[in-house]
């Protein structure tokens, strides 16, 4: 693939107490990040499909002559956005993690081409010793935010944003199984996000991980292909995207999907390693999944991308 300021803090009147005066604005809400023309080919969808858990028989993802691209694609795309904005010195890029990612698909990407961006801060939040930056990256195709938490950079009066989603109530409609394998992580940086700490052991150690572990984003992406399944729809399909990320996956783990449906098309999903969560408050939605979910035979095993378990001690 190929790429081609502040709005001031409000005054406090005379008549106004300092308690009641309206939050701080941090000068990074608002600041434009510019344009951006990205080109890709059919070769690197399909890398990306490879590197996200595709299987060679999976032809619509694989094989150029059959090929739909996935839309978590747009988000190797639009990486040089967050990137742009750290390199402006918003916050330090070396504690700097990604928090959370929201992605809405407009319409299908073509399978090779260009694709247009804009980007922007759309939100800074106070969390007191860190601040959460929104970065939102706009196009014809999609609508993309990183949410990066910054720590060091808060503490300037601004209002603390919106709290998280919360698991939800009762047992889980269904449990999924989705592996990793050991050169996810060098595979998938080939696709734009090549930050050292994914691929050399001395910079993961650097970042206070034992070693390199998987992207975030790779290990969202790879959640959604059984997802798509456990709904009967297409990956391809796939129209809202969002989640939390709670802990590092290291290439080769394997996380169990707890899985609750959301009305037509929808599921909302906890996906854990070694029993602690590792995406949380992950929401997904697909435009051509039926009206009524499938039903499962929990006594009968499903494909290696797609395991069902009898029950949690299995």
């Amino acid at each position: 693939m190929t790429a081609t300021p502040a709005a001031a803090t409000p005054a406090v009147s005379a008549a106004v107490s300092p308690s009641a005066a309206a939050p701080a604005v941090s000068p990074w809400r608002g600041r434009d990040l510019g344009k951006r023309t990205v080109s890709y080919t059919e070769r690197d969808a399909i890398l990306y499909a490879l590197a996200v858990g595709a299987r060679a028989d999976d032809l619509d993802l694989v094989f150029e002559e059959r090929l739909r691209v996935l839309p978590t694609f747009a988000l190797t795309l639009a990486q040089w956005a967050p990137d742009a904005l750290g390199a402006l010195g918003a916050f330090d890029i070396t504690t700097a993690v990604h928090g959370s990612q929201r992605l809405t698909a407009r319409r299908p990407l073509p399978r090779s081409g260009e694709v247009s961006m804009t980007a922007r801060v759309a939100a800074v939040w106070d969390k007191g010793g860190a601040a959460v930056f929104d970065i939102e990256v706009n196009s014809d195709h999609f609508l993309a935010t990183w949410s990066l938490f910054a720590p060091g950079s808060g503490g300037f009066g601004g209002e603390r944003g919106p709290s998280g989603p919360r698991r939800p109530e009762g047992a889980a409609d269904q449990r999924l199984s989705v592996a990793t394998h050991p050169e996810q992580a060098a595979q998938y940086r080939l696709l734009g996000d090549r930050h050292h700490m994914h691929i050399d052991p001395e910079a993961a150690r650097a970042a206070g991980m034992p070693r390199p572990f998987l992207h975030g984003l790779c290990t969202l992406a790879a959640v959604t292909l059984p997802a798509a399944g456990a709904l009967g729809a297409h990956p391809a399909d796939l129209t809202e995207l969002e989640a939390r990320f709670s802990a590092p996956v290291f290439p080769g783990d394997r996380l169990t999907v707890d899985a609750w449906h959301d009305g037509p098309g929808g599921l909302r999903l906890e996906a854990s390693a070694y029993g602690r969560p590792v995406l949380t408050g992950i929401r997904t939605r697909f435009a051509a999944a039926p009206a009524e979910p499938p039903a499962f035979d929990t006594e009968k095993p499903s494909d290696a991308r797609l395991q069902q378990k009898e029950s949690s001690d299995a």
